[in-house]
């Protein structure tokens, strides 16, 4: 399918996925519009940045003029999620249509709940935190939208984010920044439960591949991630790159819900223990199929890059 010529439009653009979407999108040749609220951002040179707000039908409408493919990257802080995400998810979606453009949705894991095995694409939406209900609303929103032919959808989940200029995320909060401050590097639950976690290059990569197949619309995808690390893997790793001698320390439950009180962070964190003190691990054979040729980037090398960039930008 020659799809050389279709504007992409990213709304989040600003954003750990957004961001690194625009650049994979640029590198490709592709025409890419980028949206975020102050419509200014360190991009390429051939990325059209613009001044937009999701929240705000008549600005999603107008940024989504002449799209061929829309990318929801928006991602707000957990706080707002309630009140804030679903009014953007129905405000793109109506502008994805009036556009006659295609949608892809930038998800996450909270709407599978706590597991047993590894997760694939078709499990059930059994969400069981706060965050996971709001997560599943979003889906819903979208599938319908699709069952009413307003448009055609893909939607590409992912697990933790960690990359250069990943600021809001577990591996960020817990890792990276107390690291660079000579902290200990803290996880969640278990330091020896593997956990996926995303590389937002890998993640760019894979969203950019499944839009150039018309066959890839109207399913959910997730990106593979390579070999889950534990969490004391992670930390050793981090460290090492950083030149240092690893320290760490565990976030337990009675302690995470006593500092929650004094915590809105804390809170929010406590909510998703239950990732964390049992493996939590995609299962992303389903990509693999159609890609074979997808390698995703090695741990360590996207730990180098990592924290060199947050060694750079303390």
């Amino acid at each position: 399918m020659d799809n050389s010529s279709e504007l992409h439009v990213v709304f989040g653009a600003s954003g750990s996925i957004g961001s690194a979407l625009v650049r994979e999108l640029a590198k490709r040749g592709k025409r890419v519009r980028a949206v975020n609220r102050t419509g200014k951002a360190e991009l390429p040179a051939s990325i059209e940045i613009i001044k937009g707000d999701a929240s705000n039908l008549n600005s999603a409408r107008q940024a989504c003029q002449g799209a061929g493919v829309v990318h929801h990257c928006v991602n707000l802080p957990y706080e707002e999620w309630s009140k804030g995400l679903p009014p953007i998810m129905d405000n793109i979606i109506d502008a994805t249509a009036a556009a006659g453009a295609k949608l892809v949705f930038a998800d996450c894991l909270y709407v599978y709940g706590a597991v047993q095995a590894p997760m694939t694409e078709d499990l059930p939406l059994r969400p069981a935190t706060r965050k996971g209900r709001i997560r599943s609303l979003l889906a819903y929103k979208l599938i319908e939208a699709e069952k009413k032919g307003k448009l055609r959808s893909v939607t590409v989940r992912a697990s933790d984010f960690y990359g250069p200029g990943v600021l809001n995320s577990i591996a960020a909060e817990l890792v990276f920044k107390p690291m660079l401050a000579g902290k200990k590097g803290m996880w969640l639950g278990s330091l020896d439960a593997p956990h996926s976690m995303s590389y937002t290059e890998d993640v760019a990569r894979g969203i950019v591949m499944l839009t150039e197949i018309d066959s890839a619309f109207g399913q959910v995808w997730f990106i593979p991630a390579g070999k889950p690390p534990s969490g004391r893997q992670f930390i050793e790793m981090a460290f090492k790159e950083a030149g240092l001698s690893p320290k760490m320390g565990v976030r337990k439950a009675a302690a995470m819900s006593m500092a929650g009180i004094f915590s809105a962070m804390v809170r929010e964190q406590t909510e998703l223990l239950y990732q964390f003190e049992k493996p939590f691990v995609m299962d992303t054979s389903k990509f693999m199929r159609e890609f074979p040729d997808f390698v995703p980037t090695p741990l360590q090398e996207a730990m180098k890059k990592s924290v060199q960039w947050f060694h750079e930008h303390k």
